[in-house]
């Protein structure tokens, strides 16, 4: 199972959107690098899901329930509600501490799509609970 993080402007499709519909698709990708993250997806994968625009913060998490490709042979990701943080854990904080340096959130601010590793996994549900 990986890890991963899905960006979406709360106004367009909030976390609070995906519980209340229980599912969506995740398409529409078009950048190289988170396309090809999009690719290693798996069902089962759990996702981080990411409000950008002003609050910029993890505010829940989502499990892979399906992956598929479009006619284009894009692949399309469908994710479900896991669990709303206790605690959102901003962008600001994540860049506070250094172990997040190498992470690809903070290193490619525009990737909408990005790796989790274990590690960061765990830090970042930490954060949420403090």
């Amino acid at each position: 199972m990986a890890h991963w993080l899905l960006k979406s402007e709360p106004d367009v499709y909030g976390y609070d959107d995906l519980v209340r519909d229980g599912a969506t698709v995740w398409d529409g990708v078009t950048n190289a690098l988170a396309v090809k993250h999009l690719r290693a997806f798996a069902a089962g994968d759990t996702a981080f899901f990411y409000h950008t625009g002003k609050i910029k913060a993890v505010v829940g998490v989502a499990v892979v329930t399906a992956v598929a490709l479009d006619a284009a042979g894009v692949p399309v990701v469908t994710i479900a509600p896991k669990q709303v943080l206790k605690a959102p854990v901003t962008l600001a904080a994540i860049k506070t501490d250094g172990s997040f340096a190498d992470w690809e959130l903070v290193r490619i601010s525009r990737l909408s799509v990005v790796p989790v590793t274990a590690e960061v996994w765990a830090k970042v549900l930490a954060l949420a609970t403090t």
